[in-house]
């Protein structure tokens, strides 16, 4: 870690799982990542008595490991995954890996996103998937224009995904931009975080991972109101960068 006061001994890593009516999901998710040997926080994103009650088994049953905290009212992905942020960071853990319930990512690949948060403390640590068949093809298309979005509003190349919701957050730099910085609260939050984060020239690191879509999965994107609030996050980012230009070029050639 050449060029870091970050020590060893100061990587403390916790996963923040956001949680939503995934009662059939959760359990074998929970599981998963515990079988990894790194605490875990689920974040009740206002969920029905049958998640909420499961999730308070859950975290009884594994009470040394989980922590479980509940939004009364359901607030929305990015509410939730925030919440989860400074809860964890309050607690003193430097890092957060943000895992989503539903059972879409491949936590085989959790160590290797630990070890690269590790190897590189302060960057922000972003997966982009490898799909199966599995995937919605309107959903593999339809990315492609945040891609490109993105691309516009960071003036770089260098975020190959925003959407994927397995990433690791260095906490300090992050829950300080929070505090700062309005971000969307709901499917708006995964692209925004990461979008803010590369305003403010904070590095980042890519890393390929296996994404699938189980054929009883819930989802819980509404096709119409979240491409609006999506469209109009663009939009939002895009006059944003307007204004940030200078900066953002300033930070670009100092590289």
């Amino acid at each position: 870690m050449a060029g870091s006061a970050f020590a060893e001994s100061d990587f403390k890593p916790a996963v923040v799982i956001p949680v939503y009516n995934h009662e059939e999901a959760i359990g074998v998710t929970l599981v998963d990542v515990l079988s990894y040997g790194y605490p875990v926080l689920l974040v009740d994103d206002g969920s029905s008595s049958e998640c909420r009650d499961l999730l308070v088994q859950l975290s009884e049953q594994h009470a040394d490991w989980v922590n479980l905290i509940r939004l009364e009212q359901n607030a929305g992905k990015g509410a939730a995954v925030k919440a989860g942020l400074r809860q964890l960071f309050q607690e003193g853990y430097s890092h957060a890996v943000q895992v989503d319930a539903d059972g879409q990512h491949d936590l085989q690949d959790l160590p290797l996103f630990m070890a690269t948060a590790k190897d590189a403390p302060e960057a922000l640590v972003i997966g982009y998937p490898r799909y199966d068949k599995s995937v919605p093809a309107h959903r593999y298309y339809a990315r492609y224009l945040t891609h490109v979005w993105v691309w516009i509003n960071t003036l770089s190349l260098a975020i190959k995904d925003t959407m994927c919701g397995f990433r690791v957050y260095p906490l300090a730099k992050t829950v300080e931009m929070l505090e700062q910085e309005s971000c969307g609260d709901r499917m708006d939050y995964d692209t925004e975080v990461i979008v803010r984060w590369a305003w403010r020239g904070f590095s980042v690191r890519n890393l390929p991972t296996r994404v699938i879509y189980p054929i009883d999965g819930v989802s819980h994107f509404n096709v119409v109101k979240d491409n609006i609030l999506i469209s109009r996050m663009h939009a939002r980012l895009f006059f944003g960068m307007l204004l940030r230009l200078p900066g953002i070029l300033r930070n670009k050639f100092n590289g």
